[in-house]
């Protein structure tokens, strides 16, 4: 039991360790998982998840798959989907069954497989895995369509590839003479709309449920969790792997229906999915043998080879003709087709089944899954992004500020951001609000940055900052808050809150940092542009440094951030190093000439303090 506990510890700490160290070297975190699970399995045979785990195993990796599939579901909307709609549902219904019989072929005549191996491999090898996909897209960084046109297809996908192997499975069953023709279509015809109507009842029972109060907010993560889970297992007991379908559904269905607290919801799935992506896939692949890795050939190459340089590009650029996709989208979607989770757990349980029906290759099956697996991975992680920045596929890479809130002060701001060659967007609900801004060619959203439409017309992931500048601090907070997870809390910036400790102060865990040093509200920025304060870039220099540029800063002057020769922003409140050599500090102060004057100005009305009344302010301060 004490092992096992280790091997569980193991299997977490290195999953997580693999996302880090993905997230801060900036490399596909699959990638990273791979290893990890190779070094604990086949190198050093720490981890044999078969034996380890035994007959819970399989239906451990089934479950998490399954939420994983809902977690993707959850992410389509189809607003998202409008200008990519025909592209998709072509990849979908033609690409996939293209794909389907091509890698069948060649499974057969490249690969040296049996018909009956290589008819489920080539089913199984429609999927585009979303465990991959959406940690690439992440951190590639494309365009709106393209993504759209990536995303839906493999969390679409995932249980259509697992319904045509069973498919394939079935029809190979009626030709050994252990099922009946007839019968196979009637169960694959109804487990298919089975699949399909269960999932959408479930979803709107959930809508209904927690729409109507029915279920209170700390227990609706877990019912939710608990109903993925019941579907699935309740639908695979009618069709294997129809349950894959059912989670998909009910994610789709959930994602598209008015819910208040589906965005908490989908945070604590991301959240799960990310523990479980990590760990499903140190267990996958600890689970290979030394013996399955010394079956691939040369023959196990090449159909490799063909999967990824003929069939796939094939299959998409057929499929896609007059569809609306441009060139670049095509040839982007021609290769990028990264396999995953679900393609390995799938080739594993089918592999098992033809082994049990007298297939003699088919452990071979999961061998060639896990190099086209492998393979893809490593390709089309580390070329996912050169190749959409060479098709102009991806967003301009430069991090960006949003600024919500319109007033002269936000917008003086803005401008100054832009001269800077800082991406930037004002946001406001007043259309006056952003005149100015719009006359200086400055990007504006008009209308509420907290509702739906903003969520899909300005992506976070384009600004990697946000400064709340309205004159209301709760509002501030509110926008704080809902963009921290998305950004960040050390992203996330407000101006105007109040001492902590102050009664009317908001709980530390609500809003973001403070965009100064001190607190200023609002209106004291106001004041302050209206008495001649200016928005200021400065570069330091090796002459003149840190030091340097403090001492000559006029009283008060309010130090926001600086950016780095890289195009970093980095904002004062959250640093704590100092700016270098060719970092540009954008300050907020009086020019110095109106310094000077008004330190001059100080100076004489203190010099004009009479003693008489300055023995008049003394006896004022002793009255009750």
């Amino acid at each position: 039991m004490d092992e096992i506990v280790l091997k569980l510890a193991v299997i977490g700490a290195a999953g997580i360790a693999a996302q880090w160290f993905a997230w801060r070297l900036q490399l596909p975190a699959i990638v990273l998982l791979l290893v990890a699970g190779f070094i604990a399995g086949p190198a050093t045979g720490f981890l044999d998840p078969a034996a380890d785990f035994g007959s819970i195993y399989r239906p451990m990796v089934s479950i998490a798959v399954a939420i994983i599939l809902f977690e993707g579901g959850l992410t389509l909307n189809f607003k998202e989907i409008r200008e990519t709609s025909t592209a998709v549902r072509r990849i979908i219904m033609y690409a996939g069954p293209l794909t389907w019989g091509m890698a069948a072929v060649a499974a057969h005549y490249i690969g040296g497989l049996s018909w009956s191996t290589a008819t489920v491999l080539g089913a199984i090898l429609v999927v585009t895995g979303p465990t991959v996909i959406m940690p690439l897209l992440r951190q590639a960084q494309l365009d709106a369509r393209p993504a759209s046109l990536l995303r839906w297809e493999a969390i679409v996908n995932d249980p259509i590839g697992a319904l045509f192997a069973v498919v394939a499975f079935e029809v190979i069953l009626v030709f050994i003479g252990v099922h009946e023709a007839d019968n196979v279509v009637m169960l694959v015809a109804f487990g298919f709309g089975l699949a399909i109507a269960s999932g959408w009842a479930a979803a709107k029972l959930i809508v209904w449920s927690f729409g109507n109060g029915n279920v209170p907010e700390f227990l609706k993560a877990p019912v939710l969790l608990a109903t993925v889970v019941a579907v699935y297992a309740a639908n695979n007991m009618v069709l294997e792997e129809a349950g894959l379908l059912t989670v998909t559904v009910m994610g789709i269905v959930m994602a598209n229906s008015r819910i208040a607290s589906l965005t908490d919801m989908r945070r604590f799935k991301e959240t799960i999915t990310t523990l479980l992506v990590s760990g499903v896939f140190i267990i996958l692949t600890a689970s290979l043998s030394l013996d399955d890795i010394r079956s691939l050939d040369w023959q196990a190459a090449l159909f490799v080879a063909s999967l990824l340089l003929v069939i796939r590009p094939v299959a998409i650029m057929l499929a896609t003709i007059r569809s609306g996709a441009t060139v670049q989208e095509r040839l982007l979607s021609a290769w990028i087709a990264p396999r995953g989770v679900v393609a390995v757990a799938v080739s594993g349980l089918f592999g098992a089944l033809l082994a049990d029906i007298g297939v003699e290759d088919a452990g071979r099956m999961v061998a060639f899954t896990f190099a086209v697996v492998v393979t893809t991975i490593v390709l089309h992680g580390f070329t996912l992004g050169p190749l959409a920045s060479f098709l102009g596929l991806k967003k301009a890479s430069k991090p960006g500020i949003l600024i919500v809130g319109g007033s002269r002060w936000s917008t003086a701001l803005a401008i100054k951001l832009h001269k800077a060659e800082v991406p930037v967007m004002l946001a406001d609900q007043n259309w006056n609000h952003l005149a100015e801004a719009r006359l200086a060619n400055i990007p504006v959203y008009f209308g509420e940055v907290l509702s739906e439409s903003a969520h899909h017309s300005i992506d976070p992931k384009r600004f990697s900052n946000l400064i709340a500048t309205s004159d209301n601090d709760a509002y501030n907070a509110l926008v704080s808050t809902d963009f921290g997870p998305e950004l960040g809390r050390s992203h996330v910036f407000q101006i105007g809150r109040t001492d902590e400790k102050a009664r009317q102060a908001l709980n530390f865990t609500l809003g973001g940092r403070s965009l100064t040093e001190e607190p200023v509200s609002f209106l004291e920025l106001r004041d302050k542009l209206l008495k001649g304060w200016t928005f200021q870039l400065t570069r330091l220099t090796d002459e003149f440094g840190w030091d340097a540029y403090e001492a000559s800063r006029p009283e008060g002057a309010l130090i926001l951030l600086w950016i780095k020769p890289s195009g970093a922003i980095v904002f004062a409140t959250a640093s704590s190093s100092s700016p270098g050599p060719n970092d540009r500090i954008l300050s907020f102060a009086l020019p110095k000439d109106e310094a000077r004057v008004e330190a001059a100005s100080k100076t004489t009305r203190k010099a004009e303090v009479t003693p008489a009344s300055q023995a008049t302010a003394d006896e004022g301060k002793k009255l009750p």
